[in-house]
């Protein structure tokens, strides 16, 4: 019997980001990357992130979270399942106001409303050696890369910033005239990104609404990604293109982004979903080396 088997899940969404939610606090239980990859495969189970909770390991904190990519690979963030992971613990008792821990750090989560919530993300890391690069570059705004697009445009000059994970960010006139799901395989692994990256494709409508679309390291083409509209809105920012704050226009829906100047930190704000709940079948685990 697989230690996960009859364990009780959570299938949810942030603005279509699908993810699944695995509460183990209490237990000695650590998921392993073969039975991340085992629930993805799963009937109805498939994901983008899964946010697995643990007890807390700093002071002042509720919970300490691992975030699964669907391949396996562990992130250091993920906003839209953050917030769901947020969901979960006020409807298990958690105060409105309260903190988690990611590999990447303390996150602050504030509830909004019954299905929305503020994640503060923390402060952006924009050094070189920060998100990481394999070398040297004198400006983040605009780094080094570039790639042929095709019919499209060439893209060129991505900004990069580290929201929890490493993201390349290209400011595009057209976002859709660029086939993604091609050209995000091959800038995700360049050599350049160490870690591998996030790549987003953002088209500036104005300077407080930005469109987006996003390649996940480690996951693909997906709906919404929380972090990636927090580095896009830095990256404008720090660019000229925007302002500090804004609405990020993902193909799942909008999420609300603000750069605090009193302390650096990128607050997002926006909607959860629950699918449905259920336990896990040990059939899921067949095969699976956990």
């Amino acid at each position: 019997m697989d230690a996960l088997a009859g364990r009780p899940f959570a299938k949810m969404n942030g603005l279509g980001n699908e993810i699944v939610v695995l509460d183990l606090r209490g237990t000695d239980i650590a998921v392993t990357p073969q039975q991340a990859c085992a629930i993805h495969r799963a009937d109805r189970l498939a994901y983008d992130q899964l946010m697995v909770i643990h007890d807390p390991v700093s002071a002042g904190t509720l919970a300490f979270v691992r975030i699964f990519n669907n391949d396996g690979t562990e992130s250091g963030a993920c906003g839209n399942g953050t917030r769901c992971v947020a969901w979960i613990m006020t409807r298990g008792g958690a105060p409105d106001r309260f903190l988690i821990e990611t590999r990447a750090g303390v996150l602050e989560c504030a509830r909004e409303g019954e299905w929305s919530f503020t994640v503060d993300m923390g402060a952006p890391r924009l050094d070189w050696r920060e998100i990481p690069l394999s070398r040297e570059q004198s400006d983040t705004t605009a780094i080094e890369l570039s790639r042929d697009a095709g019919s499209a445009p060439p893209l060129n000059g991505p900004a990069v910033v580290n929201m929890g994970n490493p993201h390349a960010i290209f400011f595009v006139a057209d976002i859709e005239s660029y086939d993604l799901a091609a050209l995000g395989p091959g800038l995700e692994t360049d050599p350049i990104f160490p870690q591998k990256a996030n790549i987003s494709l953002a088209q500036v409508l104005s300077p407080d609404h930005i469109r987006l679309r996003v390649w996940e390291r480690g996951v693909g083409l997906t709906q919404a990604c929380g972090s990636a509209a927090c580095a896009t809105l830095v990256g404008a920012a720090r660019r000229g293109l925007s302002e500090r704050a804004a609405r990020v226009t993902l193909p799942g829906g909008d999420l609300l982004i603000d750069w605090r100047q009193s302390d650096d930190h990128v607050m997002m704000t926006g909607p959860v979903e629950l699918e449905f709940e259920d336990v896990f079948d040990n059939a899921i685990f067949a095969g699976s080396s956990a």
